[in-house]
């Protein structure tokens, strides 16, 4: 069993930061491509940021120079650092992961964590 845990989200001033994580516990053997997504209710989910094995990264337009998304591997755990917050920032965020577990079997899935929200006021 899988399961990805995120922590740091919150309420922040416009203008501010703040620092998400999301730790991926359980039964691992391997972490592909992990995610940061964004989702108003009632919205589509927007893909904010992606981050390879290698560490190669792609951020989405609306956020590139003000978001980072960072992993350590050896602790299995994404980090999405928010700078220069703007309220149409404001949303719940979820991370997501492609994961290959070996016990009891070789499986290869998408996990998705529960989110945290993010609210910055103007």
């Amino acid at each position: 069993q899988v399961q990805l845990v995120e922590s740091g989200g919150g309420l922040v001033q416009a203008g501010g930061s703040l620092r998400l994580s999301c730790a991926a516990v359980g039964n691992i053997f391997s972490i592909d491509d992990m995610y940061w997504y964004r989702q108003t209710p009632g919205k589509q989910r927007e893909l904010v940021a992606v981050i390879s094995p290698g560490g190669s990264t792609n951020h989405a337009d609306s956020v590139k120079g003000r978001f980072t998304i960072s992993r350590d591997r050896a602790k299995n755990t994404m980090y999405l650092q928010m700078n220069s917050l703007k309220p149409k920032d404001t949303d719940v965020y979820y991370c997501n992961a492609e994961v290959t577990s070996l016990v009891p079997k070789r499986r290869v899935a998408r996990y998705w964590g529960r989110g945290t929200q993010v609210t910055v006021s103007s």
